[in-house]
């Protein structure tokens, strides 16, 4: 990821050029497990140079209960949406992107499109088994009640977090924008996890954390951006390389 990094400070995507004008668009821009806010400072300042008014989900490290973290990231979107006075793309890394999702199909008054990185949409536990295990020694933390961490009842299916996952299940307004970007060689996240039905899939050559630091990646993010409406098409797949 840190040549994928390298790279594209050196690719002029990066300041913007080649994005669609954003023309004050709003987007919302959530990271992904175990990172922050700032794994998104590069594309986010692509996106502003290309004149897209963009807010961070305002997390310093993304390894809370998705209860508890989701009416603050609707409340933050909310604000965003109103000071600009139109509805605001979300883009969502990985977890960042079952956020995405969960604030799109919980507020589709605030949601104009949705792009996903990464994120195991089919499966949250499709994933590494050294996430795995991450995941179980933060839940554990969470679980001996340590504050801002999940629990091991997050992932359980008659716990804590049955309200959010009934939410993440209900479906997107027809014909909603929706792009799921995956990669064969995302070394974290199963790929097939991240072929939600529901979106148009878009296949990239990149590694997991640094979907959002490829310079191929933002050239697809900017078609998607480009697009006036992304229908869903569960069998089409677009390779960025």
């Amino acid at each position: 990821m840190f040549l994928e990094r390298a790279r594209l400070l050196r690719d002029p995507i990066a300041k913007g050029v080649g994005l669609p004008a954003g023309e004050g668009r709003p987007v919302f821009l959530i990271p992904g497990y175990l990172a922050g806010d700032v794994s998104l400072v590069v594309l986010a300042r692509a996106l502003r140079r290309a004149g897209y008014r963009t807010k961070s989900a305002g997390i310093r490290l993304n390894i809370g209960c998705a209860n508890e973290m989701l009416a603050p990231l609707e409340v933050r979107l909310e604000r965003h949406v109103a000071r600009y006075g139109r509805k605001a793309l979300v883009i969502g890394q990985s977890r960042g992107g079952a956020f995405a999702r969960l604030l799109a199909a919980r507020r589709p008054d605030l949601v104009d499109g949705l792009i996903t990185l990464g994120t195991p949409l089919l499966d949250p536990l499709a994933v590494h088994v050294l996430v795995l295990l991450n995941v179980g020694l933060v839940g554990t933390l969470g679980t001996l009640g340590l504050p801002g961490l999940l629990s091991i009842n997050c992932t359980r299916d008659n716990a804590c977090c049955e309200s959010v996952r009934r939410q993440y299940e209900s479906p997107l307004p027809a014909n909603f924008p929706f792009a799921s970007f995956y990669s064969r060689s995302d070394g974290i996240v199963d790929w097939r996890a991240c072929l939600d039905p529901d979106a148009r899939h878009v296949e990239v050559d990149s590694s997991h954390c640094g979907m959002a630091w490829n310079a191929d990646v933002l050239r697809a993010i900017g078609f998607e951006l480009a697009r006036a409406r992304v229908a869903p098409a569960s069998a089409s797949s677009i390779i960025a390389a």
